[in-house]
């Protein structure tokens, strides 16, 4: 099985100028090869191919010294990248989809990367430091040990400035967690994030909402500087710290929550939300954005994998708040999210919305097993 250890590192003043180095190389090459990419289709109906982009960019490191100077499998992967983009853009085309055509990579871009393949074991980790190609070995903190064999390690900067590296190995052998044979409806909300068949209820933080004030207090400050200025380079890295602080206040909840369902339970069954279209509505827009309904189930996807569990998907027209979780009759009069407690005209139960229909789409999962 395959997983990524991220940490933060600390390079040198001379590894910081080659990491700017190979960013620059690694932007310099995409935007080449998208050039050439775009000028064979419209001249000549030709597609180039990440192999013919390969022996293109031996020539052009003769052309060009400097390209020498950076990994060249980080070259590499930028080409890889482009395909990639490319092989998307052409299978959204066929779905039908509005696709959005592979886009040049700019200098003022804040967030950069790059990966670096490990070749001949030319990336290690001993605990304290990794060895990444080019850089030779960079203080590291985070992890005391990474399982399994490294493939690859992507070093990234964020927009506060700080370095991370991304490795990940293959081969990993991850602790399975008991099977409890217990099964649990999830219903994903805003004013509690998460409440579950069992009736536990998980809140919403609201980790942006709290942070509001603070983030446009500090944005004025930002759009009062001068471009390019040193002032305006320190009010950018406030904001961006700040940023950095609500995804790291997200991202925590979200692991703490997930793991805690994955680990208690063997199926967990949610519904399949479109979140793509429910962010068109700008009235809701940020409040979703906020309580990362895609991160949460992207997060229950894969430990579930990981611990040989089962996450099952319930269709997103399903009227599972309408349903009564007893007799199963159907009252329309509770489609006003405003209704948050009824009672069933057929048996008489009384329900909270949000553990009804969490009960159901519990049930209706199950459905898929049978």
């Amino acid at each position: 099985m395959e997983k990524a250890y991220k940490f933060r590192i600390y390079p040198t003043s001379e590894q910081e100028m080659q990491i700017q180095r190979t960013f620059g190389c690694c932007r310099y090459v995409f935007n080449h090869f998208l050039a050439r990419r775009k000028v064979a289709y419209e001249e000549h109906k030709e597609t180039m191919s990440f192999a013919v982009c390969c022996r293109e960019l031996t020539k052009l490191k003769q052309e060009h010294n400097w390209l020498i100077d950076v990994d060249a499998t980080a070259l590499q992967s930028a080409l890889r990248a482009l395909d990639t983009a490319y092989q998307g853009f052409f299978r959204r085309v066929k779905k039908g989809e509005k696709p959005g055509y592979p886009r040049f990579k700019s200098k003022r871009h804040n967030r950069k990367s790059y990966t670096a393949k490990n070749n001949s074991s030319t990336v290690a980790f001993d605990g304290y430091r990794i060895r990444l190609p080019k850089l030779g070995w960079v203080s590291a903190k985070g992890f005391s040990e990474i399982k399994g064999r490294i493939l690859n390690a992507t070093v990234s900067q964020s927009p506060s400035g700080k370095y991370f590296v991304s490795i990940c190995c293959t081969g990993v052998d991850i602790e399975q967690a008991e099977h409890s044979g217990a099964a649990i409806g999830l219903d994903m909300g805003l004013k509690t994030l998460a409440i579950t068949s069992d009736g536990a209820v998980y809140p919403n933080h609201k980790h942006l909402s709290k942070s509001l004030k603070k983030l446009a207090r500090l944005q004025r400050r930002l759009s009062r500087k001068p471009k390019g200025s040193k002032r305006r380079e320190k009010a950018r890295l406030q904001v961006a710290r700040l940023h950095e602080r609500v995804s790291g206040q997200r991202d925590d909840a979200l692991h703490k929550l997930t793991t805690e369902l994955v680990r208690d339970h063997d199926v967990i069954c949610v519904e399949k939300l479109k979140v793509k279209n429910l962010l068109r509505n700008h009235r809701l827009a940020r409040s979703i954005s906020d309580a990362s309904w895609g991160e949460l189930k992207r997060q229950l996807a894969y430990k579930v994998a990981w611990h040989g569990k089962r996450l099952l998907e319930v269709d997103t027209f399903f009227p599972s708040s309408q349903l009564c979780s007893i007799c199963g009759h159907q009252n329309a009069e509770v489609k006003n999210p405003a209704v948050r407690e009824w009672a069933c005209p057929e048996c008489g139960a009384v329900h909270d919305r949000d553990v009804n229909a969490a009960r159901n789409i519990l049930r209706e999962g199950l459905k898929q097993i049978a």
